[in-house]
Order: C-alpha cells, then structure tokens, then sequence
C-alpha cells in the first residue's frame, strides 16, 4: 500500500499547482522531507485511525517515520543496495495496475490525472527505485530474524489476552483456465500476425499497418514506434529478439505474455535500444468463453463423481502456472484477506466442496475462468498456541524485527546527518 499513497502523492504534487512555496520540514542526509509530503502522509494515518490530522502527537509520528525513511535510503546508498531497471519497472508496471483497477481503466486514469501513463511511469520511478533500496536494505538486515520456539511462547504468554480472537480461515486451491491460451485461437492470431509480416516483407509500410492493425494503442498512433528504452524493461522474449536484430532488420512472430509481436530495430545506443513493434494480442470470443466454462465444469463434475484428486487435476489442466505444479494450492488465509471474487466463492462453499466455474480478472486486460476447492475451513477462535503456532510465529517474528528494527534506527540517528526544520 505504501507504493499507492506514494503514488498518489507523486502525481497529485505534479499535477495540481501549489498556492504557496513548498517548505522543507526536515532534511536527512542529501535527502528532503517537503511540507506536502508531511500533510499527505499525516491526513493518510488520520483517515485509516480516525484522529484528529491536527494532533501534534500524529504529526509528530509520522515525521519521524519520514525521517526514519530517508535514514535507511542514506545508509543503503552507503552500504551500495542499488535497484536494478528491471525491478523498477515491474514494480512501476505492478503499481499503474492497481491504479488501473482502482480508476477502472486506462483512460479514466489518465483523464483524472490529466497526464499520459508513460507520464505517470516517469514521475512514480525515481521514488519506487528509492523504496525498493530501502526494503531490500530491511530486508538483508532483518529478512532472516525468527523467533525461538520460546521467545513465540513468551510472547504468546505476554500478549495473549491483548491478541483478541482469530479470524475465520479457509484454506483453498484452484483450477485456472484461460481462454485466451487455448490453443486454436493462438494460431488464429498467430496467422493474422504472419500475413501481417509476409505484407511487410512483400513491401507493405510497416508504420501504416501498426496504424492500422497494431494492439498496442499507444505505439500504434506513432506507427509502432516506442523510443529509446533500456534493457530490462520489455518481456524477456520481445528482449531477447530485439538485441539480435540488426539495424532496420525485421523480426520473425515473436510470442510473449502480450501476444504476437514484429519488431524492427531503428537504433541501438549501448544497452538501450529504438523498436517499433507491431502487436497483435489474443482475444478470446463468447464461444472460447463458453467452451473453457464447459470444460471446467466437465472437469468439477469428473472430480466430484468419480473421487478424482483436485491437486492431480489441477496439475494436469491449471494453466496458472504458479500454483498448478503444487496441485493449485492457493494457501491459507483469513477471509478478510480474500479479494472479491475468492471472498463471494468461499463464503458459500462447506469443507470439501468445489464451486462452479467463475471468471476472474488477472489483469486490466487479462482474464480466465476457475473452480475453487475449500479444503478446510477454521472458524474464529480465541488464539491456541498448538493450533495457531504459525501465526503466532509470524507475529513473533514481527515483534522481534520491530525491535531490532527500532534500535538499528537510533544508531543511524547517531552516524547520519538530519535535522528538523521546523
């Protein structure tokens, strides 16, 4: 979530002018806390508490959260923990999809910002590479810190009346099919992109069938160009072909996650490369829709029938390829941390029962179709130490990084400049 907010800060600070001249309200090494920043972050913890954003108290908190912030980024600069392009853009990619689902789509995002995404990428990456130095500096620093199996007892035994209840778990698996891989509709689009490249080759301007055909709206009106980009930010396999072309050369069908893509290189400068691309996605339709539902529910019923293994089913015909080679096993998890559409599917399951096929949304642009098995289902309960070991665990382990956590930010305190300014 701290991504989000970051977010919604970078882009509100750009979008909408200020009326006065921003003020620094504290300075951390070669590191700024602005005003705005401060007001943000305090009227976030005032909405998720309900307190007063007038409390010198919260105030007080959350700059010092701030501060404690930019310490961690100044010593993972020292301790040289850098962010690599690649992992920056696929947190930046993470991040405008959750704006996307949060706005609706695209165009709605764009519109309330009043700025291109390729705009809002550039003002989220300087502060994501930031907070990925600083997570992965906690992380080498504390990642591996566990609690002893009686420091959890302990802690249990300190804390247990102030832990409140369990919440209701479920433990849950699935089956995902997505229509958009089956395979007669991929050589469908397949073909299309190949007719499209034999046009090309037979002398057809690549730019004006990119106009005219291309799926990736953003490049198509600029006849598939995409600029200059460095290495790491494309698919591995757009990259990989890319790299190898020549100058003007043209690709042969190169598949990806997205679909179908022609490439052409335009230039080279070192690591970073100018492509237009010709993409054409796979678009599933009402009968390969149809057709993946029926095969689920087949699929459920031949389970349920005949006591096939869900997990062995899975396996064989899950094609979400996380989960499908540990029998679809999703996890364990309170419902109140279920998304939507697992929420209304658990809450109507009893133990051992499998539901009907429901389409789910992966992406802005990408969906399927599953069948969930509850496995098991815990209802809240007071905290028990045997059965709720791995929670209390968590929680242990939680309390141990937080001070040690603690103590690790007072001695940066004392070796990295800072001060408050106001």
């Amino acid at each position: 979530m701290r991504f989000l907010f970051l977010g919604l800060l970078i882009i509100a600070t750009s979008v909408y002018p200020q009326q006065v001249i921003d003020r620094i309200v504290a300075v951390v090494d070669n590191e700024i806390i602005l005003g705005t920043e401060l007001d943000f972050q305090l009227n976030l913890l005032a909405a998720q508490r309900r307190i007063d954003p007038q409390n010198p108290e919260a105030r007080q908190q959350v700059l010092n959260n701030l501060i404690d912030e930019k310490l961690v980024y100044a010593q993972a600069l020292i301790d040289s923990v850098f962010a690599t392009e690649e992992e920056v853009t696929r947190q930046i990619d993470y991040q405008i999809e959750m704006f996307i689902q949060q706005y609706g789509s695209k165009e709605r995002l764009e519109q309330t910002y009043g700025m291109s995404i390729d705009r809002i990428k550039r003002e989220l990456r300087e502060n994501i590479r930031k907070d990925i130095m600083v997570q992965k500096l906690q992380e080498k620093k504390f990642g591996f810190v566990e609690s002893s199996r009686r420091e959890v007892e302990s802690f249990f035994e300190t804390y247990k009346d102030s832990l409140g209840v369990i919440p209701e778990k479920v433990k849950i698996s699935h089956i995902f099919r997505n229509p958009q891989a089956a395979g007669n509709l991929k050589e469908k689009y397949k073909a299309f992109a190949r007719n499209l490249l034999d046009s090309i080759k037979a002398g057809a301007d690549f730019a004006e069938l990119a106009k005219s055909y291309s799926d990736h709206t953003e490049s198509a009106k600029d006849g598939g160009d995409l600029g200059f980009v460095k290495k790491g930010f494309f698919f591995p396999e757009y990259e990989a072909a890319a790299f190898a072309l020549d100058i003007n050369q043209i690709s042969d069908i190169v598949e990806s996650p997205a679909g179908f893509h022609i490439i052409q290189l335009l230039e080279k400068r070192g690591e970073s490369v100018r492509t237009r691309q010709i993409l054409i996605k796979i678009k599933a339709d009402e009968q390969t829709d149809l057709q993946t539902i029926e095969f689920l529910t087949d699929l459920r019923d031949t389970i349920m029938r005949e006591g096939r293994s869900f997990y062995d089913m899975a396996k064989l015909y899950s094609d979400d390829k996380e989960t499908a080679p540990f029998g679809g096993v999703l996890g364990t998890f309170y419902m109140e941390q279920l998304d939507k559409n697992l929420l209304d599917i658990s809450s109507k399951l009893q133990e051992g029962e499998i539901s009907f096929p429901k389409r789910v949304n992966v992406t802005s642009t990408t969906y399927g179709y599953h069948i969930v098995f509850l496995e098991k289902r815990i209802p809240q309960h007071k905290p028990n130490l045997e059965m709720d070991y791995t929670d209390l665990k968590k929680l242990s382990d939680e309390f141990k990084k937080q001070k040690l956590y603690a103590e690790w930010i007072k001695e940066l305190r004392t070796k990295i400049y800072w001060e408050i300014k106001i």
